[in-house]
């Protein structure tokens, strides 16, 4: 008798809420709701009674088959294909914008191009991907799409849990072309899936992925929305993650919260949203155990150029990494019409623009695969080795984002009582972890000069000798 995914992976914390198992289950038994702390899980609506394990096998941290192995049976045959271990494969590396979607979007707008180009060269018949809801306790969702209009309204990044469950029952049930957006895990659960699916292998035709460096919980946008003045958090009708000002550069953008009277409430990124995502409020566990940076496994990877050439110009710039022949086709046709400002850049530079990322998946991620077998925890199959072997000063930030990270889900709960948060007493309780992490960022400045100085004083050792 074959597990299923709630024994292995929902009852060890490993699930990051994609909705894949639910939607490619034969007896139609998962249903994805979220948990206590605003995260998409599956559970039984009654006893499994075929055993088959499908669930698992399309589960994007059950697999033992890595990025690296799928990505070299999907793309290492196409002419002109370069790899290297941090980005995956790739045929070229671009930065720029569209003309007609970059002011509307998070960054550049190049995924609402190439999703509207597809339609309107009638290359795909259906988008998928997130659209807001308007639905305090569901305010976006994963929705098939098929006219240009809808797909330019979806515009925007969404840092907010969704799930396509639903839209993998559609794909099978209704034939069609479709492009599906997706974060990294998710895009590796269609993968999977679609070896094991006929009608999903055939109808999805391509796959657009974005750069992730951690998925958020509901709850983290009821607390942002808290932290920007709205009382009555049940009432917000919609929210906007990526705002950009003229005056600001494009690392300092703002959330906005509408709520169901048409009131607005503005936080920038520099005010409190910042503190929040760089340690960690609000993450899922499973996301501790990615080590895909560059969406790997999709057609094409969608990324904000976050490097000082580009992350100072307020309106927005992506950097784009293609892998399909045809996505690369499409965008040489953009370039001749003038309706996209892109051009090459090396692929140094893209990496660069994801450093701290890449720091976090790759480099950390063996520390908290040691602290995970210290601790006798089950943790997935990845291309990181266990170590003990990293910077002291890093192996305590690692413990302490671990600590905040759980703190603020918890804490969460005994602060939110009746559709309202009493902000002030959480962030009382983070206080202690926040002033902690800027005592260690302190010490980490001194630290570094003085291992500047012993590489030195080795050189010159070395050259004596």
């Amino acid at each position: 008798m074959k597990p299923n995914v709630i024994d292995k992976i929902v009852k060890n914390d490993l699930c990051i809420g994609c909705g894949v198992c639910a939607g490619v289950c034969p007896q139609r038994i998962l249903k994805i709701q979220d948990n206590k702390y605003g995260e998409y899980v599956p559970y039984e609506t009654q006893v499994c009674s075929s055993h088959c394990g499908l669930c698992l096998e399309v589960c994007p941290f059950n697999s033992d088959e890595n990025e690296t192995h799928m990505g070299a049976k999907i793309y290492g045959s196409i002419e002109g294909m370069k790899y290297l271990s941090k980005t995956g494969y790739y045929l070229g590396s671009y930065a720029g914008y569209s003309n007609d979607f970059r002011q509307s979007s998070a960054s550049g707008g190049m995924t609402t191009w190439l999703l509207t180009e597809l339609l309107k060269e009638d290359i795909i018949d259906y988008v998928i991907c997130p659209i807001s809801q308007k639905d305090s306790e569901k305010l976006f969702s994963f929705e098939v799409l098929s006219e240009e209009n809808s797909v330019k309204a979806a515009s925007g990044s969404v840092y907010y849990p969704v799930e396509m469950s639903e839209v993998i029952r559609r794909i099978q049930e209704i034939p069609g072309r479709y492009v599906i957006t997706g974060l990294p895990c998710f895009i590796k659960a269609l993968r999977l899936a679609a070896r094991k699916n006929r009608k999903l292998r055939e109808r999805i035709v391509f796959t657009v992925g974005l750069v992730c460096g951690q998925m958020k919980s509901k709850n983290y946008t009821k607390y942002i929305a808290a932290l920007a003045g709205n009382n009555e958090l049940n009432k917000i009708q919609n929210v906007y993650y990526r705002g950009k000002s003229p005056d600001k550069p494009a690392t300092n953008y703002y959330y906005q919260f509408i709520d169901e009277h048409g009131s607005q409430n503005k936080i920038f990124w520099n005010e409190g949203v910042s503190e929040t995502w760089v340690n960690r409020w609000f993450t899922p566990n499973s996301c501790n155990y990615c080590d895909d940076v560059f969406a790997e496994l999709a057609d094409v990877t969608f990324m904000d150029a976050w490097i000082p050439e580009y992350s100072k110009n307020s309106q927005g710039t992506n950097l784009v990494l293609v892998r399909s022949p045809k996505v690369l086709d499409i965008i040489q046709k953009g370039i001749e019409k003038a309706e996209i400002n892109i051009s090459k850049i090396s692929v140094e530079k893209v990496i660069k623009s994801q450093a701290g990322v890449i720091e976090f998946k790759r480099k950390q991620l063996s520390y908290r695969l040691y602290l995970t077998k210290q601790k006798r925890l089950k943790a997935p199959e990845k291309r990181v080795n266990a170590s003990k072997d990293i910077r002291i000063l890093k192996k305590r930030e690692i413990k302490l984002k671990e600590k905040m990270q759980e703190e603020s889900k918890q804490l969460f709960l005994r602060c939110y009582q009746n559709n309202t948060l009493d902000i002030k007493t959480f962030r009382a309780g983070m206080h202690p972890y926040v002033k902690q992490m800027r005592q260690l960022r302190l010490l980490g400045k001194f630290a570094l000069p003085i291992q500047i100085i012993k590489k030195i004083n080795k050189l010159g050792e070395r050259k004596n000798k």
